[in-house]
């Protein structure tokens, strides 16, 4: 095990908004914070309200209320509110802050467009309007099909002031993906972008849309964002039988946009959804309070923003991470960053040159983007200015030490923690997380995030320590999915059934000498001769190869181990070896002989999504001969066609 660890200063300590929040309430720090907040869940998110002062314009008279089950908890009893106060309202009201930048769009050629909280909220209730005019309102569902661009910001938060719920989608889907998602949320209403930029070329994103809607009767208006101007594709055509408004003219309504909708706490914000394996993808429940309140934990706390931060996460309005960046940092009165385009373009220091130009303060990677980018002269070609990174966040997979440490100790100098945290779709924000005023082994994931009770267990459903077990909750949380959009059995089969009482969240993970770690999903996980092996302990030993950029393991069916492992990796720019046998070697030596790879293929890249995780399933199907299931969110799908003709190649 490496020995890097993050330890902070005392000046860190001090100025850390979660220090702040556990000596408001009497307690010396961060240890007793996280014992006290899953002794007494309710206390806990009660003290969140206060200590961020999210404004309920109806206090609630109970936070928390079981009487239907832990699997349908009620939070914030009695209590009415709309995001919107929180995250834009309070803002504009106050004349400290009206006037500070609430978004920063750059585009990939380099064009940035900004909105301060006066202009963002004026844009909001102008759209809201607009949306009213259309005969949007309350429980309505608008669906927003746009890259990371200022309009997104504004459509979120004009549906959220009707009372209408978001049905945000990946901006890289293919039509089908769109139609099953419009279908299953009853979508009304639909925000596209004409199109986008991508490495330098326009991706058409209205076509896909009208392609889509043959199978959405649902759809009854369409609202087009002029994102691309004169590059649009000449062949866009008004959609047949909806109809069609442009962004501008929506915005141009001059009707009364009127006070907020006034909402109760438990009413749906939003439906996330997931991409699964089989069977249509899940939608899950967000509502207005529990969103807002993890949200704005998340950033405040983990990631330690504060206001006149700059937040920056090269994510999708179709990850949770989307929405989730826009909530958190405006509840905390911060500036969001948007990059639309490619981390890559002009090269792989694109990543770099938006901190030094924005001065970003919390910047968010994941660990397959940090590996491309070590490619290039130990990751910088040329110096930059990254002074103003306070922290980094990251998620989505797990890390291999030589990448964490490459970034958090070569690069930024050991000076800026990792918050590394894990959760997902339906849990609207993390399980787990370290804060940054704690000592943060390498890829570690820290310990429980604040108010969530989380535990790792053997089949049996008892509690484990030191060994590799199933990821649990054993108490609810505000943001945990109100279950899955018109399914109410699958909600309940896919996160109730396994261990009765307790949220099964499909990871495996291990906690060691008090640090957590994720060793996978529970379905990539490989079961070699009785023993579980993480995908993320072969990949870490391969990638060490000097010949190597990226590795993936899967598991196989085998007759004697029951799994074997399977393993591809991707070679760097400049070798030409095929070094297949070398890595066997190396894995048979490190983790021992049974756990040595039964094959090794060299390929020319891996199949990930846009935000260069590694869709470790697909792999494993393309391996197999066998359906890799959803690929929506794929970026390069025409990866799994080069691993079927590898694997399919004479040995």
């Amino acid at each position: 095990m490496s020995d890097y660890v993050w330890n902070p200063s005392t000046d860190y300590v001090e100025r850390a908004n979660v220090t702040r929040l556990a000596r408001a309430n009497g307690l010396a720090g961060l240890p007793e914070l996280r014992a006290k907040s899953v002794a007494d869940v309710g206390w806990y998110w009660d003290a969140v309200v206060k200590d961020l002062g999210l404004p309920f314009r109806t206090p609630y008279t109970q936070v928390l209320d079981l009487g239907r089950g832990i699997e349908h908890p009620e939070w914030f009893v009695g209590g009415r509110l709309n995001i919107v106060d929180a995250c834009l309202g309070r803002w504009r009201d106050d004349p400290a802050v009206a006037d500070r930048l609430a978004v920063v769009h750059e585009s990939e050629d380099g064009t940035v467009v900004t909105l301060t909280y006066r202009e963002l909220t004026g844009l909001v209730e102008r759209a809201s309007a607009g949306l009213r005019d259309l005969g949007i309102g309350k429980g309505d569902a608008v669906a927003v099909f746009l890259p990371m661009v200022p309009e997104a910001v504004v459509s979120l938060y004009a549906v959220a002031r009707l009372g209408a719920v978001l049905v945000p989608l990946f901006s890289g889907f293919a039509p089908t993906a769109i139609a099953t998602r419009l279908q299953d949320a009853d979508v009304k209403a639909v925000v596209v972008a004409d199109g986008t930029v991508r490495r330098r070329k326009v991706v058409a994103m209205k076509p896909l849309l009208e392609e889509a809607l043959g199978s959405c009767p649902s759809v009854e208006h369409v609202i087009v964002v002029d994102n691309l101007g004169a590059a649009a594709p000449a062949d866009s055509k008004p959609v047949s039988g909806r109809r069609e408004i442009m962004w501008t003219d929506l915005i141009a309504s001059r009707s009364d946009p009127g006070d907020v909708e006034l909402l109760e706490a438990s009413d749906t914000l939003l439906l996330a959804y997931t991409s699964g394996t089989t069977g249509r993808p899940k939608g899950a429940v967000h509502t207005h309070a529990g969103f807002l309140l993890k949200t704005a934990s998340e950033v405040a706390y983990s990631f330690d923003v504060s206001a006149g931060d700059v937040f920056c996460w090269v994510t999708d309005m179709g990850w949770v991470m989307g929405p989730l960046s826009i909530i958190g940092t405006h509840a905390n009165g911060a500036t969001l960053l948007l990059y639309e385009g490619s981390p890559d373009v002009p090269d792989l220091n694109r990543l770099w040159r938006l901190v030094e130009k924005h001065r970003v303060t919390m910047l968010g990677v994941s660990p397959t983007l940090i590996r491309t980018l070590r490619l290039t002269e130990q990751g910088q070609s040329e110096p930059f200015d990254l002074s103003s990174v306070h922290v980094l966040g990251s998620t989505g997979e797990p890390w291999d030490p030589d990448s964490y440490e490459w970034l958090a100790r070569d690069l930024f100098g050991g000076r800026i923690p990792v918050i590394n945290f894990s959760g997902g779709t339906e849990v609207g924000g993390s399980f787990l997380a370290p804060y940054p005023v704690e000592p943060i082994r390498s890829c570690s994931l820290g310990g429980p995030s604040l108010g969530m009770d989380v535990d790792v267990v053997d089949d049996a459903g008892r509690s484990i320590r030191g060994e590799v077990g199933e990821l649990v909750c054993r108490q609810p949380w505000p943001s945990m999915t109100r279950g899955v959009w018109k399914d109410e059995e699958r909600y309940l089969e896919a996160y109730w059934s396994t261990f009765p009482g307790m949220w099964r969240h499909g990871d495996y993970a291990l906690v060691e000498d008090g640090q957590w770690y994720i060793r996978g999903r529970s379905d990539d996980v490989m079961n070699v001769a009785g023993k579980r092996l993480a995908p993320a302990e072969v990949e870490a030993v391969m990638v060490t190869h000097p010949a190597v950029s990226e590795a993936a393991a899967v598991g196989v069916p085998d007759a004697k181990k029951g799994e074997a492992v399977w393993a591809f990796w991707v070679p760097r720019p400049d070798s030409t070896q095929d070094v297949s046998e070398e890595l066997k070697a190396m894995v048979a030596k490190e983790l021992g002989k049974p756990f040595a790879p039964s094959q090794v293929h060299r390929i020319e890249r891996l199949p990930k999504t846009r935000s260069a995780k590694i869709l470790r399933r697909a792999i494993r199907a393309a391996a197999l001969g066998t359906d890799p299931g959803d690929l929506s969110g794929a970026e390069n799908p025409e990866a799994i066609d080069e691993i079927r003709a590898v694997v399919d190649q004479p040995r």
